[in-house]
């Protein structure tokens, strides 16, 4: 679709022949192809320092994982740009993989994934939760709209009188 869109674009998973993964990936460090689609495997073994955008077309397994990939732009001191597309899908989708896997891995993945959409859904800035996250502290004072929220921060409303109605309606119905 990229490349129908006149995007110089290669893809780089499992399913190529080693020869055209290795050709395209030449081709990206070599600056004769401007984006790669691949899985994040490809994405851990590059070490180009000036790419300028890491695109997640769904919500990362965890946060680690994110940090690590979202790493991989900007390298050079220049500026690096990470975007994520993410829906409720994504989790049913994660999910759904982890079934049938033993119960602690489950639940190991479980709470990796919750950490992540918590950090998805957050209206704080993004760069001060996930450095909280590691242990680290930031004074998001000091973001300069460098993440989303920061640059648009959420409307912000009192909502005690719907959530006061809500509760009502629960116990008005006896919880049914």
């Amino acid at each position: 679709q990229l490349v129908a869109n006149g995007i110089n674009a290669l893809p780089y998973h499992a399913g190529l022949d080693s020869t055209t993964r290795a050709n395209n990936q030449d081709a990206f460090l070599y600056e004769t192809v401007n984006v790669i689609v691949a899985t994040i495997a490809f994405g851990m073994g590059i070490d180009k320092p000036d790419v300028r955008f890491v695109i997640h077309y769904d919500i990362p397994k965890s946060l680690e994982g994110y940090y690590q990939e979202t790493g991989r732009a900007g390298r050079d001191g220049g500026e690096g740009n990470c975007v994520t597309f993410y829906s409720y899908d994504d989790i049913l989708k994660m999910e759904k993989f982890m079934k049938g896997k033993p119960v602690a891995e489950q639940e190991v993945g479980k709470q990796l994934l919750e950490e992540t959409v918590s950090y998805s859904e957050t209206g704080g800035c993004r760069r001060k939760y996930i450095l909280h996250y590691f242990g680290e502290s930031f004074d998001d004072s000091n973001c300069n709209g460098m993440c989303d929220n920061c640059r648009h921060p959420k409307t912000k409303f009192d909502g005690t009188e719907d959530v006061a109605l809500v509760l009502e309606t629960v116990k008005a119905v006896k919880e049914k």
